[in-house]
């Protein structure tokens, strides 16, 4: 897939007012498989009552088995290896992804060390949690029109009705799907870590958070170098429409932004950090995480990426009506 910058261009000049179009084109397309009612959310005393360190650990393993495939596939064409996969609960394959053809050795490189990155990731949470560990769920890292990346990308205007769109086609649309991905992952850690009871566990969470958002910024800086040395600053673009379609899914508040050049003092500077007015990143909830690779901004407990939903006790995706945690 090559982005279109024209598509993009509109996308973006009507962002806001966008948005809510579409949260309903989400509903309306994947409204029709959802089931499951109800939704957890990190947060609050009584959710965090409700669940053990255990399960969120599953929870992230979930997420780390989405990012490790996706770079595992790209770098080499092939899922991660099986015996990283077995566990408690419905286990399924990754699907549809395939090996990029690099031809910038800087993203190629990029990728390969957060490929192993990732999959060491996995392989540390399935260790802690050793026979609790869940299973790989079934995902969904097709280039298909209907598949997850295609129906992400069609909700943020870069391809239109029908269209597919292939994160392993160049360099460039790896990188977009690698950003769908890991901004979620910092996110989710960071609304996670609070909830940590056991200090070994919470200073583990620590490190596995700063080291996804090491990957963040990785992808950032580069798609945001590789975007300002375009006239057209499609690349750029296209991370504000990616960015706003996510931010549309999780329900009220910002808690998302791509790497458009911002304003400071007079002067233009770059955004590779997303951050809130006090210079802190972004949490969400495991609900409003689950809304994003889901694709759907309802109470589901499947869809999107994991079209079987994930493993263990936290799988409900959040009703739209949620609040910035």
């Amino acid at each position: 897939m090559t982005v279109q910058s024209d598509d993009v261009t509109r996308a973006l000049d009507a962002r806001v007012e966008r948005r809510e179009n579409r949260r309903a084109f989400f509903t309306a397309i994947l409204g029709a498989s959802a089931v499951g009612a109800g939704a957890f959310a990190f947060g609050s005393a009584a959710n965090a009552q409700a669940v053990t360190d255990a399960d969120i650990l599953n929870f992230a393993l979930n997420l780390e088995y989405l990012e490790a495939n996706f770079y595992h596939y790209a770098v080499y064409g092939t899922p991660i290896p099986t015996e990283d996969t077995s566990g408690t609960g419905r286990a399924g394959t990754a699907n549809g992804g395939r090996k990029v053809n690099f031809t910038d050795r800087a993203v190629r490189a990029y990728a390969t060390e957060i490929a192993a990155d990732e999959l060491a990731h996995v392989r540390f949470l399935r260790a802690q949690l050793t026979s609790a560990a869940v299973a790989q769920p079934k995902l969904d890292l097709s280039t298909r029109p209907n598949g997850a990346f295609s129906t992400a990308a069609r909700a943020a205007g870069l391809v239109g009705a029908g269209q597919s769109f292939d994160p392993y086609a160049n360099d460039e649309a790896f990188l977009l799907g690698a950003f769908i991905f890991e901004d979620v992952g910092v996110t989710a850690y960071k609304g996670a870590a609070p909830l940590i009871t056991n200090k070994t566990y919470l200073s583990a969470a620590a490190g596995i958070h700063a080291v996804e958002a090491y990957h963040a910024a990785i992808v950032r800086t580069t798609l945001y170098a590789k975007g300002i040395e375009t006239p057209s600053l499609q690349l750029v673009q296209a991370t504000e429409a990616i960015s706003n379609a996510r931010d549309s899914l999780d329900g009220q508040g910002q808690r998302d932004q791509g790497v458009r050049p911002r304003q400071l003092n007079g002067q233009s500077v770059s955004n590779i950090a997303p951050l809130d007015r006090n210079g802190l990143t972004f949490s969400r909830s495991a609900g409003q995480v689950l809304n994003i690779v889901y694709l759907t901004p309802e109470a589901v407990t499947m869809g999107g990426f994991f079209p079987q939903g994930a493993n263990g006790t936290i799988v409900t995706s959040a009703a739209s009506s949620g609040t910035a945690a």
